[in-house]
């Protein structure tokens, strides 16, 4: 059944007469998706389409009556001549302390997953999607096993480079010259993602690392060491951002949060085993060499099943090579018709031509443009730069680089052996998030881990101001020696302190993708990216001088102020986004972080997870509009 109205004579809102509205606004994303394709052969010309999805599957439900549910969304199906849809939703929630409904106002723009409901309700994750997840998310293994193997190889270098032993300051370059590698690498790897592709990118990582590793394990001075270091830094650079966009390229919506933790699974992991390897070869002469040398394995291995695995549908469609994006999309979702896949990339290709620009320079100029000057782009910028800054000026990679040294200083003999215990917790309680995130909300873990960090390295500092550190050159000299109770209250708030950072703001800024629209998605993930590489680098060649300078007490007590301010930050600015569709996410920033309204939404998409089992038998056509009797 449907319901045609002529361009000058839209249905009147409150008209008895007229059709009832969405109940539901699950059915919407259903409903927006099959819409797109469907021509009125009577009248050719603009017309709206006002449908009902109250009982989809000719199932009765039951009102929403919760606190802050939905009660009614009024939505009209505008199809042009170009087949571009525009949707308007008026959502009203009810409040027991207001009388007044407060609206949220939902425009979404043509986005990538449009039709991630018809290919996501009527199946299973395909191996495939699985199978590329692993091995894009190798890069975060490299990325974890760099940070975990350098903190071990600072306390067993010894004289093995230029014959002397390394100062603090030797420490802080050869530790920051990856930092600055990455950080020059991310700010030019969105753009060639665009450009080359996001497999031959993630490829080119595995040589700079390779190269890196080589030149690292031969040298024996220590400038040749830190020039190994920046070499591999610029494949460290390339591979964590473009691993994470790859992923949410490839992952169906419902679970992509969960997928891309993935990568971050892998990150910890990788810090874990270079722990785990540092300490066994803590005491053998030149183990730091293999220690290195071991991260050939996982470079050539990604490498190597890289030739035999695709790019993504995206990148397919961006160089218009429509045949290897179908078959991508059909190895992805293996139940979608031909029409669905289809449609699908038409989609995609409308959405390339959205960039405008006669070439790829001007196109990637004018990107940029539309990043600063288009508000929801901006606020997501603000909101991924911010995310990722907060990530590494609250102090995590300063353990990371140097809890070996951290550890040694406040008197523990096999500090390799404590640092294991930080990584192990780490790696846990990603593990944690990746099964939180989704279901709690990447909004309400942030709130819980950083309050959770503030307090922890707060009584850091309380201890390390009672144990009593001293240095003398690039000697650090304790007072109590071994293992004391202040010494003990370190390492346990040091363990909880990993626990809400890994939790929270280790996993969540690795989420920036959805963030932003396609258009801007390479340049904006660059600028975030390069914002965590930035703040790396800050952090790995001053921290070493700050516990000199301002004492481990300073430094511990300006790590746990970014990180109650962070909190604010992230209280006033970050909005709910799980589950939501890429489309939403910008509709939610047009004016302004809208937290309240992005919660709500947030709360109808897990109803939404909910009822999935009622809409899972319903098998829709791209050109239908559903609507009830």
């Amino acid at each position: 059944m449907y319901a045609n109205h002529p361009p000058d004579t839209p249905p009147e809102h409150n008209d008895t007469n007229a059709m009832p509205v969405f109940q539901d606004d699950d059915d919407l994303s259903i409903i927006s998706n099959h819409t797109g394709n469907t021509n009125n052969k009577n009248n050719p010309t603009d017309h709206e389409v006002e449908v009902n999805l109250t009982n989809l599957n000719n199932k009765k439900r039951k009102p929403a009556s919760r606190r802050g549910s939905f009660s009614s969304n009024e939505v009209f199906l505008k199809n042009n001549s170009t087949n571009n849809i525009t949707i308007d939703i008026n959502e009203k929630s009810l409040s027991n302390d207001s009388d007044k409904d407060d609206k949220v106002v939902i425009r979404p723009v043509n986005d990538e997953d449009d039709l991630s409901v018809i290919i996501t309700f009527n199946q299973g994750i395909s191996p495939f999607i699985i199978i590329l997840t692993f091995v894009a998310s190798i890069s975060g293994f490299m990325f974890g096993y760099d940070t975990g193997y350098i903190s071990s190889a600072l306390v067993s270098i010894n004289k093995d480079l230029s014959n002397r032993i390394l100062s603090y300051g030797d420490k802080e370059i050869i530790t920051a010259a990856t930092s600055l590698g990455a950080l020059i690498s991310a700010i030019f790897a969105g753009t060639a993602a665009d450009m080359f592709g996001r497999k031959p990118c993630i490829m080119f990582s595995n040589i700079l690392f390779l190269i890196g590793a080589i030149v690292q394990i031969t040298s024996h001075r220590f400038w040749q060491m830190a020039a190994g270091r920046l070499v591999m830094g610029f494949g460290v650079g390339i591979g964590s951002l473009i691993a994470p966009l790859f992923i949410s390229e490839i992952a169906p919506k419902m679970i992509r949060g969960r997928l891309t933790v993935i990568n971050s699974l892998w990150l910890t992991g990788g810090q874990l085993i270079a722990y785990g390897i540092g300490a066994g070869l803590n005491h053998v002469h030149n183990g730091w060499r293999i220690l290195v040398g071991l991260s050939l394995i996982p470079t050539v291995l990604q490498f190597c099943l890289f030739f035999f695995l695709p790019d993504t549908p995206r990148y397919y469609v961006l160089k218009g090579d429509y045949e290897k994006a179908k078959a991508v999309l059909r190895k992805s979702y293996t139940n979608a018709s031909d029409e669905v896949i289809e449609k699908k990339i038409h989609e995609l290709a409308a959405l390339n031509k959205s960039i405008p620009g006669k070439n790829r320079p001007a196109r990637v100029w004018n990107s940029i443009k539309e990043l600063h000057t288009v508000p929801s782009n901006f606020r997501a910028l603000i909101i991924a730069c911010g995310l990722q800054a907060i990530q590494q000026f609250t102090g995590w990679n300063s353990l990371m680089y140097f809890s070996g040294t951290i550890f040694e200083t406040v008197g523990f003999s096999n500090s390799t052996a404590v640092s294991i215990i930080v990584s192990g917790t780490n790696f846990i309680f990603t593990l944690v998030a990746f099964f939180a995130i989704d279901k709690i909300g990447r909004r309400s873990i942030l709130l819980i881990g950083l309050p959770g960090m503030t307090v922890a390295l707060t009584i850091c500092s309380i201890a390390f101001h009672f144990i009593g550190i001293k240095f003398e050159g690039n000697d650090a000299h304790v007072a109590h020696e071994g293992f004391s109770a202040w010494g003990i209250v370190i390492i346990v708030f040091i363990i909880l302190f990993a626990a809400f950072y890994a939790l929270g703001i280790g996993t969540v800024p690795w989420q920036q993708s959805e963030l932003f629209p396609t258009n801007v998605r390479g340049i904006g993930t660059s600028y975030a990216t390069a914002t965590n590489w930035a703040g790396s680098l800050v952090i790995a060649s001053t921290f070493l001088t700050m516990l000199q300078n301002i004492t481990p007490t300073g430094t511990f007590a300006f790590f746990a102020g970014i990180s109650a301010l962070s909190f604010v930050f992230c209280y006033f600015c970050y909005p709910e986004l799980s589950g939501l569709e890429l489309e939403e996410v910008q509709t939610i920033l047009k004016d302004g972080f809208n937290i309240k309204a992005s919660r709500q939404l947030a709360k109808k998409r897990k109803q939404q997870v909910a009822e999935a089992a009622d809409l899972h038998d319903i098998k829709l056509e791209p050109t239908e509009e559903i609507i009830e009797d």
